[in-house]
């Protein structure tokens, strides 16, 4: 069966039209040849649409400085002899590289088989993504003990976003693959999707789901990155409420010595043992025999 590859990158909406030989919704043709900076937020997607099959996904690529992760958004039309690809360039990044649908088209694959290569690969790329996180995450909790509570705290955040952002987007492509496997997706009577395609359709739902395994762990463990900083704050807030304590301590016993020689009495503290030379002994003995207890009891 011949088959024909269309790729689109940022396409028009009559090169859309142009290379569609099928008729397809208008709504369909809408999203196609609307950006990724148009103003919505792209959600992986497959529907059938009774002659053809429309998919929206997206595919994960971590940028260079490893703290964001650019999505792709990688749409298809396809029919038993046709598959039509519209890759579009998220803000500031690049398309996605369909590399890996040449080798298949030179070897006269079905459009069944392009397409399930091409979600394969998509959820590859989740995978990927994962080593830049686990990196992150090791870099957090090397850096607690250096790196500002403020600027901790803002990693943490972005880091956590980006999770739950993943998430959501892991779990919409696995509930669309999840659609084929059920045999909700066809084009006639198997006529894009045959059998053998819906077993390597089941490798790349597996793949899904270890992905999603792997980042409820992520969440897990940066989850403890979080409690092992809050942990640090408040020691370092106890640490700093003892100090205070030991210092309003040592004031407490001078203060009361030299409130009680301030008392209006005529004539009480005339004698020589009432001399400032005696006050000021009781207030350095005082003080010493504090701070010896204070470092005896290791409060200080």
């Amino acid at each position: 069966m011949d088959v024909r590859w269309t790729d689109l990158v940022d396409p028009t909406r009559e090169e859309v039209l142009a290379a569609l030989p099928v008729h397809v919704d208008p709504e369909v043709v809408e999203l196609l040849a609307t950006g990724s900076a148009g103003g919505r937020q792209p959600r992986p997607l497959l529907e059938g649409h009774g002659a053809y099959v429309f998919g929206v996904f997206l595919a994960a690529l971590p940028l260079p400085d490893g703290d964001r992760i650019s999505y792709q958004e990688v749409d298809l039309v396809a029919t038993p002899r046709l598959l039509v690809t519209v890759r579009k360039t998220p803000p500031g990044g690049i398309p996605y590289d369909p590399a890996t649908l040449h080798p298949a088209v030179v070897e006269g694959a079905t459009a069944g088989s392009l397409a399930q290569r091409l979600i394969d690969d998509i959820a590859d790329t989740y995978y990927s993504s994962l080593d830049g996180v686990y990196a992150q995450i090791e870099e957090l909790e090397d850096a607690i003990e250096s790196w500002t509570p403020s600027l901790i705290r803002e990693r943490i955040s972005v880091l956590r976003q980006e999770l739950l952002h993943s998430r959501r987007t892991v779990s919409a492509t696995r509930a669309a693959v999840r659609r084929i496997l059920d045999g909700r997706i066809e084009v006639g009577d198997h006529g894009l999707f045959p059998v053998e395609i819906e077993r390597r359709f089941a490798d790349t739902y597996e793949t899904l789901v270890r992905v999603t395994e792997e980042l409820d762990i992520v969440r897990e463990l940066l989850a403890g990155v979080r409690d092992h900083h809050q942990s640090k704050i408040s020691e370092a807030q106890g640490e700093i409420a003892k100090k205070l304590t030991v210092i309003a301590s040592l004031v407490l016993v001078p203060s009361l010595i030299v409130g009680y020689y301030g008392q209006n009495f005529e004539s009480a503290f005339d004698d020589a043992y009432w001399s400032i030379a005696v006050s000021s002994g009781l207030i350095l003995a005082s003080t010493i025999a504090q701070v010896v207890l204070f470092r005896w009891r290791r409060w200080i």
